[in-house]
């Protein structure tokens, strides 16, 4: 992804947020000069990779299959005692993330208003295949089923809780979704089982300055 892409997604994704009436925390906005002056007291947002997060999954086509996240607040397992974290997402009408579970994260998504949102579920087999089981979720505490593959539509309040070992894929319907995730501890690095071959993190190429540093920018322009 191109910098200059990247960064007009940032810009679309903080009216759609000003929009919806989500604010986010002071730092999200600091620029390099902010982030340099403030290391040093900002060890745990960077060490748990709170804040802008955005990926293509690898396929070079954002709006077809991609996510806007922001990471508001997260632990870090073995290292402090915060055990939960939560987030905020953009999925955009037809927008897919693609099918993946979590080896450990048990996680609830939250349509928090637009339009709705679509998931797909599958159980997952022992070698990580798609199981042809029903599924059995929770949908805002009330247990319901479907058939392996089977969509469940989240409209704006509601929620499903998503269990580890649960396949899901999603995307937007009848217009942009605001999302919300509260989840125990998040680890994108290790914990992502995706039933194809994805990239998590984008490689950018840098033709303009970066808006907001993005979770995958610190480590590159954050080095002590």
């Amino acid at each position: 992804m191109k910098r200059s892409e990247v960064n007009q997604i940032l810009k679309d994704a903080e009216c759609f947020l000003k929009e919806k009436n989500f604010l986010l925390p002071p730092w999200a906005y600091w620029n390099l000069e902010d982030w340099n002056r403030n290391k040093e007291n900002a060890q745990e947002v960077i060490t748990n990779m709170l804040g802008w997060d955005i990926t293509d999954f690898g396929s070079g086509n954002f709006n077809k299959r991609g996510l806007f996240l922001f990471t508001i607040r997260n632990g870090k397992l073995n290292v402090d005692k915060k055990t939960y974290a939560e987030k905020v997402m953009i999925v955009e009408e037809n927008q897919e993330t693609p099918m993946h579970y979590h080896w450990n994260k048990m996680e609830d998504i939250i349509n928090r208003g637009g339009g709705n949102l679509v998931i797909e579920l599958y159980n997952s087999t022992p070698n990580n295949q798609l199981d042809s089981t029903d599924v059995t979720f929770k949908k805002d505490g009330m247990t319901g089923t479907v058939k392996a593959g089977g969509k469940v539509i989240l409209t704006p309040g509601e929620s499903i809780t998503l269990e580890p070992g649960m396949y899901h894929r999603f995307y937007g319907e009848k217009g942009k979704v605001l999302v919300g995730e509260v989840s125990s501890v998040n680890d994108d690095s290790t914990d992502n089982c995706f039933y194809e071959k994805v990239g998590r993190f984008p490689v950018i190429e840098e033709d303009e300055q970066p808006l907001y540093l993005l979770v995958s920018d610190y480590e590159k322009f954050l080095r002590s």
